[in-house]
């Protein structure tokens, strides 16, 4: 157990996370994503896992340690992208409370999703069993503190 760091955060997530540079993109799946065959594809070529816990509490975890950049995106659900299911939601709550303001994500086709996938750092898979659980966040910067 580390001190203020989430337990849901493992070693290899929070290694993939510090390894992450600005502009880098994670991928944080639901269980029905392809998302060991997506990893393999990814900068890591792994999968990692934050097992057993929702996508919003996965997310809630990785916000607390990594800078967002202004925007995450949302897998769109086929045939109705304005739609915003629950887990998008819980999510969209999530990244509002780590940001302090609202940041609303914009929506990522569902096949473009898995291109977009494929381009980035890597791939968290959570216990997430919804669908449209899978969400693409871009890592930020941490400004210097003023002197």
């Amino acid at each position: 157990m580390l001190k203020n760091i989430d337990p849901a955060l493992n070693a290899d997530v929070l290694h993939a996370l510090r390894s992450m540079g600005h502009g880098d993109t994670v991928v944080v799946s639901d269980t029905n994503f392809p998302s060991d065959s997506i990893a393999r594809q990814t900068v890591l070529g792994k999968l990692l896992r934050i097992d057993n816990v929702s996508a919003a509490r996965a997310i809630e975890a990785i916000l607390s340690v990594m800078p967002l950049q202004p925007s995450a995106g949302r897998m769109e659900i086929m045939g109705a992208p304005d739609e915003i299911p629950p887990v998008q939601q819980e999510v969209q709550a999530a990244i509002d409370g780590a940001e302090g303001k609202p940041a609303p994500m914009y929506g990522i086709e569902r096949f473009a999703f898995y291109e977009e996938a494929k381009k980035a750092y890597c791939v968290i898979t959570t216990g997430e069993n919804r669908f449209y659980g899978c969400f693409l966040f871009t890592k930020g910067v941490i400004p210097p503190e003023a002197v």
